[in-house]
């Protein structure tokens, strides 16, 4: 079927009377290995809490929760000594009345925390820590959640009021100042400021819609948390932004990637032909084993040259050939591939042979995608490794330069210009001891990254638009 969708053909007849409400959904393809499923930390991770909390004690009032009283000067109906608050089976609350927790909290890492009561149907609660408000939901509401500085190993009061007849000793607490987390990058360094609203919560764009297959399944209006976890982001959010920005009509961002994969093998993709190098056959698309010697035959295993191409690129026609049914906000609207967006490369560098072919590859991906999804004309921009930055060397250097000669500018590719843009993302490299994490094949983690690798895709996808 066609991927250039309408709900009705007479628009394409009319041009100068469509507006946008009545023009497709944009659509752009990304796809990758695990830093493109998304690894930047948005806080410093949430944990159950537990021995956090001090000699807490659960107290009942009569009656349903009223806000005009103060219920700390009312006498209770029974109280409660909780010998397990948190961790997964805290002791059970009385039940009946209006439920009031007290007691004391103490970190042990002087820092910016973010407590976050409740579960389902307990979170519906007015949480204070050292007289300062830090939850409040109210019910029908949403959670609006206040950080709050704690020095480590000092006691501090907390106090949580339940607003409803399902209250629990459940909850989790995180550290939201931890260097290099989207948390402490927005709200501490005032960086991307246009993720936080004007209470300081995570925007919501109304007309950019995220949906995530194989990996990173979130399917919501794009936020926080369409990364690997709810507490993860890739540089879907910042290309997103992006372009919601950019386009009248609405945006979807599908997203099809798996970690640990490479283009020469995993990933390789329709078409792709056999090849010798050092004494050994390398799989063509559909063969199986990676490689053998050359005269043996070879005996599969169980997987082949283009498996991931193939897992990843049909759960995405599956989504496009289904769209109404996926996306009934936008049903009879129809919808076209915009674009595609493609940021891998770590698992090619462990090879020699994978990272001599990566640009090769890449090329033949790039046309392949195009065909296969019916957009011959659709921009394609692609981001480098970065790994170790501008330090980089030996076949991850390789990998890099493999993908800024695909870049159309370069000349390298004649039928690419204009509509193929590398962008370099060596300088988009932070070190571990500014980042959540040491762990330099995620990019440490660090959310400044992601947002910057985003962000850049997204301006090199609006300058190929820009061109047409």
């Amino acid at each position: 079927m066609s991927y250039r969708l309408t709900v009705f053909a007479a628009l394409f007849m009319l041009p100068c009377f469509v507006k946008a409400s009545d023009k497709p959904v944009q659509v752009y393809i990304l796809s990758g290995q695990s830093n493109m499923v998304g690894i930047g930390q948005v806080t410093g991770g949430g944990s159950r809490w537990g021995d956090q909390f001090i000699e807490p004690i659960v107290s009942v009032y009569s009656g349903a929760y009223d806000s005009k009283l103060d219920y700390d000067s009312l006498k209770p109906i029974t109280t409660l000594k909780l010998e397990s608050f948190g961790g997964v089976k805290p002791t059970p609350y009385p039940g009946g009345g209006t439920h009031v927790t007290r007691g004391f909290v103490r970190v042990k890492e002087t820092g910016v925390y973010e407590f976050r009561p409740g579960y389902g149907g307990s979170t519906v609660n007015i949480m204070e820590v050292d007289g300062m408000e830090v939850h409040r939901k109210e019910p029908g509401g949403d959670s609006k959640f206040t950080p709050i500085k704690l020095t480590g190993g000092q006691k501090v009061p907390f106090k949580i009021t339940y607003l409803n007849s399902q209250p629990n000793g459940l909850g989790w607490i995180a550290r939201v100042d931890i260097p290099g987390t989207l948390s402490t990058l927005v709200r501490s360094d005032g960086k991307f400021p246009y993720l936080i609203d004007a209470d300081g919560g995570w925007v919501s764009r109304d007309d950019v819609w995220y949906k995530g297959v194989v990996t990173a399944g979130a399917n919501k209006w794009l936020s926080v948390g369409c990364g690997a976890s709810a507490n993860s982001i890739g540089p879907e959010l910042g290309f997103g932004h992006k372009l919601g920005e950019f386009h009248d009509e609405p945006v979807l961002v599908l997203k099809a990637s798996q970690g640990n994969r490479s283009l020469a093998w995993d990933f390789l993709p329709p078409g792709s032909k056999r090849y010798e190098e050092e004494g050994f056959v390398y799989a063509g698309y559909k063969d199986s084993p990676a490689r053998w010697e050359i005269g043996a035959t070879p005996e599969p295993i169980n997987w082949y040259a283009g498996k991931q191409y193939d897992d990843c690129f049909e759960e995405a026609h599956e989504v496009l050939d289904n769209f109404d049914k996926h996306f009934p906000h936008w049903e009879g609207r129809g919808f076209e591939i915009a674009g595609f967006v493609w940021w891998q490369g770590h698992k090619d560098q462990g090879s020699p042979v994978h990272s001599a072919r990566y640009e090769q590859n890449l090329v033949h991906l790039i046309k392949t995608l195009r065909s296969e999804f019916q957009a011959p004309k659709a921009p394609f921009t692609v981001a480098t490794i970065g790994f170790d930055g501008f330090e980089m060397e030996g076949n991850a250097l390789t990998v890099a330069k493999a993908q800024l000669a695909v870049s159309g500018e370069n000349g390298n590719y004649p039928e690419f210009k204009g509509n193929v843009r590398t962008v370099e993302t060596r300088g988009f490299w932070r070190e571990a001891n500014i980042s959540p994490r040491n762990q330099g094949f995620h990019y440490n983690q660090n959310a400044e990254t992601y947002m910057l690798v985003g962000e850049a895709l997204g301006d090199a996808m609006i300058e190929l638009h820009q061109q047409d």
